[in-house]
C-alpha cells in the first residue's frame, strides 16, 4: 500500500514537471509571437504617403497587402537595402493591385477572414504569462509542505493542529502517574468549564512544564490530554523554531500564537523546549543572537503587554537546570509537573497496560517482575515486553512465558547473548570465580541490592555478568551501604587475587565505578571523618550546549591531596573487606563457581540455595563481623 502511494505521488510529481515545461515552452512561443521576434527583423512603421514616395522612387523591392474581407487593413513592404517598411490602408484592393503592376513591384495578397486569431494572438500571450505566474506562486507558497521552494514560508508556524483528529490516546492509557494525570485534568476541566473556577477568583496556570527523565511518559502525557480535551490542540517541537536565518524563529514564534489566538480556548504544546528555552547569554554570536530572540518572542507572548486568555502551554524537557529564569517565573509556567520514575505498584501497572494485546502465559507473575524491574522508565517496560514477545516468536511458542521475560531483561541490561565468543577453559574459570566473588560479597554485606541471577555467557561488552537489582523502591542510600556497595564491586577482583592467585583486567569497569562512588561520598556527601561534612568542586557546565565540561575547583592543592588519599582510602577499606568475606566464605565461593562453570547461568531457587550457604559477612563501615541482612 505505502509502494502504491508512493508511485502515485512520484507521477503526480512528474506530471507536474512536465506541465510546467509545457508552459514554460507556450510562453516564450507566445512573447516571441507577441513582441514579433520574427528571425531577428525590424519592422518600421511608415506613413501611407512616404510608402507611395518608396514605390515612386523604385525602392520597393516587394509587397504584401493584408486584406480583411474585401478591404484592404495593411501593406508591407521589403525595401532594396533589406528593410521592412509598414503602413496601415484602406483603399480599394483592385486600385493597390493595379498601381503595384504598373510600378512593377512584386506583391502578395493575404486574406484574413475574421479578426480572431488577431485577437488572440494579442490577448492570449498576456493570459498564458499570468496564468504561468499564478501557477509558480501556489507551488512557492506550498513549498513548505510539498518540499518545493521555501522562500515565503520561512517565518509561518510548523506546529501541527489537531482537532477532530486529535489522537485518540486518554487518561486510560497513561498507566500509573497518578498525581500527574490530576494536575493535567485540572486544566482540561478549566477549559471545558472555567466559571467553575472564576466565581472563587481562581486563575488557571498559564503554562505548565512535564520535567521528568527520557522515557518517563512526558509527551504520552501531552497527547492523553490532546485526547482528552475538547478544544483545538497545538503540537510543536522546540527544535522546530530554530533557524539558521535570523528572525525565522521569532517570527514562527509569533504565527504560532496568532493561530493560537484565532482558536482559543485551546492547547499549545512544545516538545523538547529546551531546545529554544536555553539560558540566555550563555554563548556569544552566531545561531545563539537567533535562539535568544525566539525565547524573547516566547517570553512576550506567553506573558507580555499584550495578555492573551485561553491558551495553555503545555511543554516538555528533561533538562529544566538549563531553562532561563524568566521562562519558569510565575505568569509564564506557572506549575511544574514531575512525570518521574515509576514505583513497584506503577511499574505493574504498565506492564499490565503493555501486556493487554500479548497473549501471556498464565504462570507469568507481573508484580514479580515489577520488583526485578526497579529503575526502569516506562519506555524500558515497554520495550522489556516486547523483546520477550520477539524472543517468542523465534522459538515458535505459542505464549510468551517467564523465561522469554528473563531473558529479555537480561538483554535490555546487559545486551544481547554473544554465542559466537569462544572463551577457552582457564579464561571461563576466572570469569567464574570473578562473578561469584561479586554475589558472595553482595549477599554477605548488606546493600541494599540481591543477586538476581550470575552468568558466564558474554552478553554485549561484558564477558560474563552478575544481576543485581534493589530489593525495593529506594531513595537514600546509608553510608554503610554505599561502602558495602563498593566491596561489592571490587568482590570478583577479591575473588579473583584470592583464589586464581593473581588478577586479571576483567575487574576494570568494578574500579571505576568504585572509585567513582568513593569519590562522591568524599566530596559530595561530606562522609568523610577527616575532611568533614563539607563538599567541594563545584560541577561547571556551558548551558547553551547542556553539558558538563569541567569543574571549579574552590578548594586548595593541599585539600585535592587530602581528598585523594582519603578516596584511596576508603577503597583500600572496602576491598579488604571483600578479601575477608571470601577468605571466610571460600567453602561456599568454590560451590557456587563449579555449579556455574557446569550450568553457565544460575538463577531463582537453584541461586538462592547456593547463596544459603553464606551465613555472615564483614562489614566495610568497621571490619567487625555482622549479621548478612538487609533492612
Amino acid at each position: 500500500m505505502a509502494n502504491n502511494n508512493k508511485n502515485r505521488n512520484n507521477s503526480r510529481l512528474i506530471v507536474r514537471d512536465i506541465i510546467t515545461w509545457v508552459l514554460l515552452f507556450v510562453t516564450v512561443f507566445a512573447v516571441s509571437k507577441f513582441f514579433n521576434f520574427s528571425g531577428g527583423t525590424q519592422v518600421k512603421k511608415v506613413a501611407y504617403s512616404d510608402f507611395i514616395n518608396y514605390i515612386e522612387g523604385g525602392e520597393l523591392n516587394s509587397a504584401t497587402i493584408t486584406v480583411q474581407g474585401s478591404i484592404p487593413t495593411q501593406i508591407t513592404g521589403v525595401l532594396k537595402d533589406g528593410t521592412t517598411i509598414q503602413t496601415d490602408t484602406t483603399n480599394d484592393v483592385n486600385i493597390l493591385e493595379k498601381y503595384l503592376l504598373d510600378k512593377k513591384v512584386s506583391f502578395d495578397i493575404k486574406r484574413n477572414s475574421s479578426s480572431f486569431w488577431s485577437i488572440f494572438w494579442n490577448i492570449v500571450p498576456w493570459i498564458v504569462v499570468l496564468a504561468l505566474w499564478w501557477f509558480m506562486m501556489q507551488r512557492i507558497m506550498q513549498g513548505a509542505g510539498g518540499g518545493g521552494s521555501q522562500a515565503f514560508s520561512f517565518g509561518k508556524s510548523k506546529a501541527k493542529l489537531f482537532m477532530e483528529n486529535k489522537p485518540q490516546v486518554t487518561f486510560k492509557d497513561v498507566a500509573g502517574a497518578e498525581e500527574v494525570k490530576e494536575e493535567v485534568k485540572e486544566i482540561i476541566e478549566f477549559l471545558k468549564n472555567p466559571n467553575k473556577f472564576l466565581k472563587f477568583g481562581a486563575k488557571i496556570p498559564k503554562g505548565v512544564l512535564l520535567v521528568g527523565p527520557p522515557g518517563c511518559g512526558k509527551t504520552l502525557v501531552a497527547k492523553a490530554i490532546a485526547g482528552e480535551a475538547g478544544v483545538p490542540f497545538f503540537s510543536v517541537s522546540g527544535s522546530e523554531f530554530v533557524e539558521m536565518f535570523v528572525g525565522v524563529g521569532a517570527s514562527r514564534v509569533r504565527d504560532l500564537f496568532t493561530q493560537a489566538r484565532s482558536y482559543a480556548p485551546c492547547i499549545v504544546f512544545v516538545d523538547e523546549i529546551d531546545a529554544v528555552g536555553r539560558h540566555r547569554g550563555a554563548g556569544i554570536g552566531g545561531g545563539n543572537d537567533e535562539r535568544e530572540q525566539t525565547l524573547n518572542q516566547l517570553l512576550v507572548e506567553m506573558d507580555g503587554f499584550d495578555p492573551h486568555t485561553g491558551i495553555i502551554i503545555v511543554a516538555a524537557t528533561n533538562r529544566p537546570d538549563i531553562l532561563d529564569p524568566a521562562l519558569l517565573r510565575p505568569g509564564r509556567f506557572d506549575r511544574r509537573v514531575i512525570v518521574g520514575l515509576p514505583d513497584t505498584k506503577e511499574r505493574e501497572e504498565i506492564l499490565k497496560l503493555h501486556a493487554k494485546n500479548k497473549p501471556m502465559d498464565d504462570s507469568i507473575n507481573l508484580g514479580a517482575i515489577a520488583q526485578q524491574t526497579a529503575g526502569f522508565t516506562g519506555a524500558d517496560l515497554e520495550n522489556l515486553l516486547n523483546e520477550a514477545a520477539l524472543l517468542t516468536v523465534r522459538q515458535s511458542l505459542e505464549k510468551i512465558t517467564q523465561n522469554e521475560i528473563e531473558e529479555a531483561i537480561d538483554k535490555v541490561i546487559a545486551g544481547p547473548e554473544k554465542k559466537s565468543l569462544v572463551l577457552s577453559d582457564e579464561e571461563k574459570r576466572i570469569i567464574a570465580y570473578h562473578e561469584t566473588g561479586h554475589a558472595v560479597v553482595t549477599k554477605a554485606l548488606p546493600s541494599g541490592d540481591l543477586v538476581h541471577r550470575i552468568s558466564v555467557v558474554s552478553r554485549g561488552m561484558a564477558l560474563g555478568y552478575n544481576v543485581q537489582l534493589p530489593e525495593r523502591d529506594k531513595y537514600l542510600q546509608r553510608k554503610s551501604e554505599l561502602l558495602n556497595k563498593i566491596s561489592s564491586l571490587l568482590g570478583g577482583r577479591a575473588a579473583e587475587e584470592i583464589v586464581i592467585g593473581e588478577v586479571s583486567t576483567g575487574a576494570a569497569n568494578d574500579l571505576e565505578r568504585a572509585t567513582d562512588i568513593a569519590m562522591k561520598m568524599v566530596r559530595a556527601y561530606g562522609m568523610s571523618e577527616k575532611l568533614g561534612p563539607i563538599t567541594f568542586g563545584k560541577e561547571n557546565e556551558l548551558i547553551f550546549l547542556g553539558k558538563e565540561l569541567g569543574e571549579e575547583r574552590n578548594y586548595s592543592e593541599n585539600t585535592a591531596n587530602v581528598i585523594d588519599a582519603e578516596v584511596k582510602k576508603i577503597v583500600e577499606l572496602c576491598y579488604e573487606a571483600a578479601k575477608q568475606v571470601i577468605k571466610k566464605q571460600i567453602a561456599a565461593v568454590n560451590t557456587i563457581a563449579t555449579a556455574l562453570l557446569e550450568k553457565e547461568t544460575l538463577q531463582g531457587d537453584e541461586l538462592k540455595s547456593l547463596l544459603s550457604l553464606i551465613k555472615i559477612g564483614l562489614s566495610a563501615n568497621n571490619s567487625q563481623v555482622v549479621p548478612a541482612t538487609s533492612e
